[in-house]
């Protein structure tokens, strides 16, 4: 049997200050976590499993590296982290895994059952890839070499999430201890001396590639060269994975992601495969001033795939933005997508109202409380487009002026999306945001 790691999410020392998660009723997610920590412990010990806790005062990155330098190869690792949403009535668990890595999903999945068995209350979210995170990917899925998850149990901002949290705290350690039992029961109790992994198949835009990749843990790794035929430098990239096996260099595929590259797997053929659209993927996908490649559909269908009721108030919102951006030379596919990480794809919030047709959380010339207010959607539309306008470029506006804060600003000094970050949003990770969901458009498009 393996052992178990086990983090409470946040707690530690990030840029020089404790960073206590989420706060809200009073409390905070390290202090919910870390007690739902130590009750999963002793639930473990119980049954005989050995856990290791990792300190409470590492940082997310040394909370990593403390697990990389203790793990076996049969060990798995776990994080425990509560949610937040503006809406209160957001609620439920969920449990992530690694991208494309079918085993990490039925390992999440047999989790979050064996949770919600003991504590049906809570609102089953699913298991979920990390790509689908507001940044795209969650380090603690990525970066911990053993078999990794990280679990939200509940929506901290919700009351009756909260109240389980603290109440029925006994039941949801049990059910978390009953799924990590299950895991660790299924790997295997002894690491064979010579390590050997199992060889799978590699498909390239479509074409079978020469070489064949390995499966380690679930993750595809292919050889480096692959990246090398892509264009993408790999020599400063740290977060990638690598692995030397039988003298060549692997690298984790799904890492790939970050250099826009379509990371995928065909069960039947056992191949991973991988995909890049030279149109887009020329190192321009970032760049605020553009061309859009969606069309009105894709960009309504993946809307509508986040928020079902998303076009019942603004059926022509897809529309406006490839015409607004169009028309000042603006990539619509970047303002859409950033109006989905301001607006939660049309729930609003924030303190802004969808009648006030502000879908970029403007700001108004009085610093206004409730920001600005649009006579329509498409003048709300125009302010936004103007306003990353103003941000990206020198040139000169082709519509008349409606953003009331575009005078404000210093011209053309972000013309990259990460370049927003600390200037849109006080948020450092907020370029990062934007990507994050504009990388998943481009693939629900087909188009990455």
């Amino acid at each position: 049997m393996g052992r178990v790691f086990i983090s409470a999410g946040h707690g530690g020392y990030e840029n020089g200050q404790i960073d206590p998660g989420i706060t809200a009723g009073g409390t905070t997610e390290a202090q919910e976590m870390i007690l739902l920590r130590d009750r999963v412990m002793s639930e473990l010990q119980a049954r005989k499993v050995t856990v290791l806790s990792v300190p409470d005062d590492l940082s997310q990155q040394q909370t990593i590296d403390w697990i990389n330098s203790r793990a076996r190869s049969d060990d798995v690792a776990v994080e425990l982290h509560t949610n937040a949403a503006l809406n209160p009535e957001a609620k439920g668990t969920t449990v992530y895994y690694i991208t494309n890595n079918a085993e990490r999903r039925q390992e999440a999945e047999r989790l979050l059952r064996a949770l919600l068995q003991r504590v049906p209350q809570l609102t089953n979210r699913g298991a979920r890839p990390d790509a689908v995170t507001g940044t795209g990917s969650l380090l603690f899925c990525r970066a911990v070499t053993v078999p990794s998850l990280y679990v939200e149990v509940g929506f901290l901002t919700n009351p009756e999430d909260r109240y389980l949290i603290q109440n029925r705290r006994d039941e949801i350690a049990t059910g978390l201890a009953d799924g990590l039992l299950s895991w660790v029961n299924r790997s295997p109790e002894k690491p064979p001396d010579t390590i050997v992994y199992p060889q799978i198949n590699i498909r390239v835009n479509g074409h079978e590639y020469g070489e064949p990749g390995i499966a380690v843990n679930g993750n595809s790794y292919i050889p480096i060269a692959i990246a090398d035929s892509f264009g993408v430098d790999l020599t400063q990239a740290s977060f990638v994975r690598r692995i030397y096996y039988r003298n060549i260099v692997y690298v984790k595929a799904v890492d790939l992601r970050e250099f826009n590259i379509a990371v995928g797997w065909d069960n039947q053929s056992r191949a991973v495969t991988l995909r890049s659209v030279l149109p887009i993927c020329k190192g321009q996908i970032d760049r605020i001033m553009g061309i859009g490649n969606t069309t009105d559909v894709q960009l309504l269908v993946f809307l509508k795939k986040d928020n079902p009721q998303a076009a019942t108030q603004f059926p022509d919102i897809a529309t406006l933005y490839r015409e607004e951006a169009s028309i000042e030379g603006v990539n619509y596919d970047i303002a859409f997508s950033q109006m989905c990480l301001e607006t939660d794809y049309l729930r609003f919030g924030k303190g802004v109202s969808a009648a006030q047709n502000n879908f970029a959380g403007l700001g108004d010339a009085a610093g206004s409380a409730g920001g600005a207010s649009f006579s329509s959607a498409r003048i709300g539309v125009r302010a936004h487009v103007q306003h990353l306008k103003a941000y990206a470029s020198t040139e000169p506006l082709v519509q008349e002026i409606v953003d009331p804060r575009f005078r404000f600003l210093t011209r053309g000094i972000a013309p990259l999306v990460g370049q927003l970050s600390g200037r849109w949003s006080s948020d450092i990770t907020y370029g990062d945001r934007i990507m994050a969901i504009l990388r998943q458009l481009y693939e629900s498009a087909g188009l990455l």
